[in-house]
C-alpha cells in the first residue's frame, strides 16, 4: 500500500485540470472573450509553473550531489522571469480582463485549499 502523501501532487495536478475547466466554464456566461482568454490563460501558466517547481523539487530532493542549491535558486529566477513576463505579455499584448487574468492565477491556490479541506476532514 502506498502512502496517501505519496499521491499528493499527483492529486493536486488532477485537482488543479478540475478547476480550470469548472472557472472556464463559469468564465463563458460573462460571454466576453477577454475574460474566457484571462481565466484560461492564467490557469493554464499556473498550471505549467507549478508543474515546473514540482519537477525542479524532484530534481534537488532525489539527487542533492548533482543539482546544488544555487542550480536552484538559478532555476527560480529564471522561471519567476519566465512567469512574469508572460503575464506582462498578456496584459499588454494579450487582450485579456486583468481580474480575469487573477482568478485563473489562483487556480493552484484554489486547488490547495480544496485539497487541504478533504485531507482535514
Amino acid at each position: 500500500m502506498t502512502n496517501p502523501d505519496d499521491r499528493l501532487l499527483g492529486e493536486i495536478g488532477r485537482l488543479n485540470w478540475v478547476v480550470l475547466g469548472l472557472m472556464v466554464l463559469v468564465s463563458l456566461f460573462w460571454q466576453s472573450r477577454a475574460v474566457t482568454l484571462g481565466v484560461a490563460s492564467g490557469g493554464l501558466l499556473v498550471i505549467f509553473n507549478f508543474g515546473w517547481l514540482g519537477r525542479s523539487l524532484f530534481k534537488v530532493i532525489s539527487s542533492p550531489q548533482t543539482f546544488s542549491p544555487q542550480g536552484f535558486k538559478r532555476n527560480y529566477f529564471f522561471r519567476l522571469l519566465v512567469v512574469g513576463s508572460a503575464i506582462y505579455l498578456l496584459l499588454v499584448r494579450g487582450d485579456v480582463q486583468p481580474l480575469a487574468l487573477v482568478a485563473g492565477l489562483s487556480v493552484v491556490v484554489v486547488s490547495l485549499l480544496l485539497t487541504t479541506i478533504k485531507r482535514f476532514y
